[in-house]
């Protein structure tokens, strides 16, 4: 799989002769919005079978193989040259495709309203073949220990059709707001905290749930403890039935780390406990915040790299959005972005005709514009080349795989460029 990055006055037809492949492949992998009117620094999955590499000043042989994972001497036989002939630059190497390592890959998808949209379930469908898990959001704990039930839709049927593991959501929510007195009760009273397991094997039967995933969020620092008993006590309960249990868990960089979205989770007790976690690795960038990217590789790192000094690599799954955000500038505290699909942010700048730029930095595509009223905006998203990087990086530190939040927001370079690195497991 090839990522092509649109140059200045490049059509696809000449892009897809530049690859030895067809427009149309083009335009159907990339779902593309705009396939008239290509933008300059819009980023194309290229679906070939392997990818092409144009040597740069300053490149060996050997060092475009290591950079590849290849040997020099396979790299040279490929490509038919000799192995000790200088390159020149602006040769075009074939990089053979490499290996590909297993990943399990969840997506949570919330339905709003008093149905299921159609599109959102199109999503649900679309993604499936590519996920390990699929997750409705959510179940809401009450304070008797009884649960709200979410919109499920044909969700577990679609599940049941792909292989998916259905993974029910509990959230300690009350009118969409995560209570932590809610988790006060349903962590410290015995008798509720029973009813509530109980409620949850008979929900988990009734409709095929396997991974029993519990949200809880904002939760007194002083309930950190409870909440680590509470998880062993639910460890022990789910096993007897064979299913997983996970957690997702605030994005922290030490175990000392202060407020109250991250004091009460204990990551190296989870790490013990649980079958695996989904750490919420984005919103650095978030619709109440400034500009910025929404998940900039550097502090997701830095979360990552800590997280495995408390807990197995394979129980981490990377949080990753699949949306981006539009902000009015000046930003002004209150202000609310609009949430925008990687294809609507391409389309938006196709619109405006302003050229996508990339921050290497952040590993993150923006991009600004004038609207009609003559406001000025910044649009942060997401798109190939951001989400190779970090599929580059689960690589490198050896965990599980990738969680989104959430469908029913087009991306279909995504998906591609899950086949295109893993081998998606099933369960």
């Amino acid at each position: 799989m090839q990522i092509h990055v649109v140059q200045a006055n490049q059509s696809l037809t000449g892009i897809a002769q530049a690859y030895g492949t067809t427009v149309t492949n083009i335009v159907e992998a990339n779902e593309l919005p705009n396939p008239n009117r290509l933008v300059i620094g819009q980023a194309l999955v290229i679906p070939i079978v392997g990818r092409f590499y144009w040597v740069q000043p300053g490149d060996s042989l050997f060092s475009i193989s290591r950079r590849f994972g290849i040997s020099y001497q396979q790299l040279a036989s490929v490509n038919r040259i000799s192995p000790n002939s200088p390159l020149a630059a602006g040769t075009r190497l074939y990089i053979p495709q490499q290996p590909k390592r297993a990943g399990e890959f969840n997506a949570y998808v919330e339905p709003r309203g008093t149905t299921v949209a159609p599109a959102l379930e199109a999503s649900a469908r679309e993604a499936a073949p590519y996920l390990t898990y699929l997750a409705p959001f959510s179940f809401q704990a009450l304070r008797n220990g009884q649960l709200k039930e979410p919109l499920l839709g044909n969700f577990p049927t679609i599940a049941a059709n792909n292989n998916n593991v259905l993974m029910m959501v509990i959230t300690n929510q009350e009118n969409d707001q995560f209570s932590d007195e809610l988790g006060r009760i349903l962590l410290n009273d015995q008798a509720i905290q029973n009813t509530f397991l109980n409620n949850i094997v008979s929900t988990a039967k009734k409709y095929g749930f396997r991974d029993i995933h519990f949200d809880f969020e904002y939760l007194r620092p002083a309930d950190r403890e409870a909440y680590n008993a509470f998880l062993r006590k639910a460890k022990a309960r789910f096993s007897q039935e064979g299913w997983l249990l996970s957690t997702a868990l605030a994005p922290k960089t030490s175990a000392g780390q202060k407020g109250k979205w991250y004091e009460a989770h204990d990551y190296r007790a989870h790490g013990e406990i649980v079958d695996f976690v989904v750490i919420m690795t984005y919103e650095w960038g978030y619709s109440g915040g400034p500009a910025m990217a929404v998940s900039p590789i550097g502090p997701v790192r830095k979360v990552l790299e800590y997280a495995i000094t408390e807990m197995p690599s394979n129980k981490i799954m990377m949080g990753q959005n699949l949306y981006g955000y539009d902000w009015t500038l000046p930003f002004v505290q209150g202000s609310v972005a609009r949430a925008v699909s990687p294809q609507s942010a391409i389309q938006l700048a196709a619109d405006n005709n302003v050229a996508i730029l990339y921050d290497t930095n952040a590993q993150a595509p923006h991009f600004n514009y004038t609207d009609a009223q003559g406001r000025q905006h910044e649009v942060w998203f997401e798109d190939a080349r951001s989400i190779q990087a970090k599929f580059d990086l689960v690589k490198e530190l050896n965990i599980r795989g990738v969680s989104y939040w959430k469908l029913g927001l087009a991306f279909p370079q995504n998906w591609l460029l899950i086949s295109a690195n893993f081998n998606v497991t099933k369960r």
